[in-house]
């Protein structure tokens, strides 16, 4: 009995330990030099300079944007492409913003099979891919994107489906992991961190823009509104007349009859005269500067009296204006409400229990950005979530805690000066009002000596 049980404790064995370490889908960690593994595209619009370079303040390597305000694209083809289809599939990589990120990009491009003869050095913009993932910001932009690009199977046209409220881009210069898992019951869930951002329903209309699924019906493009179509849902009633009292000509404002001149009013003195110190400049060509004028100031007479001038009584409202004369509203009876064309099958839609992927054949990079600084590691496709977890937990969080103690070290350090400058302005101010106490007290003999000659000479060299 106990022979037989060997073999099977091995067996079981044998598979942990197979299934601890398993290989990844791909896993890219940058620690050797990318040159023949990724390719930098040679389109003239990306001028921009990758570098295999560390992490600043880390032996740690990743790919790096060594350039500001330049277009960069850069791929990697798989040794085999990965099936989005088939069970729960996990997309991560590391982004490090160095030097922050005011405008640009820093996702990844999952890229489907391209068209026969396409080469990597090609790689641009317009290489179809099946998903794009990771931050951008710019302006009002700041998300996490994640966009699906899916075939639909009634025109053959892919369409870019974009998920609705993506998580926002973490602010500061750390290390920041991102992770996509497309599970088999169609839900994306979104973790910065490791902590979930977002969840979603790829088929749900709710969860992403526009939905994968058609609707159903559309407005006929060839319907048109009937001519004798009304949309006014109120009309003049035809049946009205003016008012023979109605005086369309009658003014808004008119002036006030009973309004009377303000006693010590000076209707002949000006509200401005001329600056009596002015002079006229030496410069002065009146021949090609024109005749001069001094410049005007308030007349000083008209500040203590109620004004200046030519009285004229003010303007009031007119209580008889009534204004253009126009029917009251009445219900149309003619109303048949806002036209719309009518609804016909749309012959682009189509049903689907589950999203028709295109598997991933490359992974690639294609960004402009406005910022240096951005580097790129630890880029990660696997079947296994606790995978995923593990090397969030082995190959970021270390690097992320250092990153984050050394960011609070600086904080408190640029904090510190402010401080021992507060302190040492509260004690000088406090040696000064003891020595203004003591020097001018009658009891300054029998004081001064009592005090450390170190402190006397401090105060002294202080300019108390």
């Amino acid at each position: 009995m106990e022979k037989k049980r060997i073999p099977l404790v091995f067996l079981l064995v044998l598979i942990s330990f197979q299934l601890c370490f398993a290989e990844p889908l791909f896993y890219e960690s940058f620690d050797k030099p990318f040159e023949g593994s990724w390719i930098v595209s040679q389109k003239d619009e990306y001028q921009g300079v990758w570098k295999h370079a560390k992490s600043e303040g880390h032996d740690d390597y990743g790919l790096l944007v060594s350039e500001k305000a330049r277009k960069y694209a850069i791929v990697k083809e798989l040794d085999e492409a990965v099936s989005l289809k088939d069970g729960t599939i996990v997309l991560q990589f590391e982004t490090r913003l160095q030097n922050g990120l005011e405008c640009g990009g820093a996702y990844l491009k999952y890229l489907r099979p391209q068209e026969a003869g396409w080469k990597s050095k090609e790689f641009d913009n317009e290489s179809p891919y099946s998903i794009m993932f990771g931050p951008d910001k710019c302006g009002s932009t700041n998300k996490v994107h994640f966009i699906i690009k899916h075939k639909n199977p009634k025109t053959g046209e892919y369409v870019e489906h974009h998920l609705k409220f993506p998580p926002s881009v973490p602010s500061d210069k750390l290390s920041h992991v991102y992770t996509a898992i497309l599970k088999p019951s169609n839900e994306v869930v979104i973790l910065v961190d490791g902590e979930e951002k977002k969840k979603g329903n790829i088929l749900s209309a709710d969860d992403f823009e526009p939905s994968l699924i058609p609707d159903k019906t559309i407005a006929d493009p060839d319907d048109k509104k009937p001519e004798d179509w009304d949309e006014r849902e109120k009309i003049p009633d035809p049946n009205a007349v003016k008012p023979e009292d109605w005086d369309e000509d009658a003014p808004m404002e008119i002036e006030d009859e009973e309004a009377e001149k303000p006693e010590g009013w000076l209707d002949d003195e000006p509200e401005e005269i001329d600056d009596p110190d002015a002079s006229k400049p030496e410069d002065w060509d009146d021949d090609e500067d024109g005749e001069w004028e001094a410049p005007k100031i308030d007349n000083p007479k008209c500040e203590a009296a109620p004004g200046c001038g030519e009285w004229k009584k003010p303007m009031k409202s007119n209580p008889a204006y009534k204004g253009k004369w126009h029917a009251p509203l009445i219900e149309n009876p003619s109303y048949k409400g806002i036209w719309k064309p009518q609804q016909i099958p749309n012959p682009a839609y189509f049903e689907l229990e589950k999203p028709d992927f295109e598997p991933v054949a490359a992974i690639g990079i294609e960004i402009w950005t406005m910022q240096d600084g951005i580097l790129f590691d630890n880029i990660l496709i696997t079947s296994d979530e606790k995978e995923a977890a593990s090397y969030r937990e082995t190959a970021w969080k270390p690097k992320f805690e250092v990153e984050k103690e050394k960011q609070k070290a600086e904080e408190e350090a640029a904090a510190t000066p402010d401080v021992l400058s507060g302190i040492q302005v509260a004690f000088h101010s406090s040696c000064s009002l003891v020595f203004s106490f003591v020097l001018s007290s009658s009891y300054t003999n029998n004081l001064i000596i009592f005090l450390p000659l170190k402190f006397v000479v401090l105060i002294a060299e202080e300019g108390v």
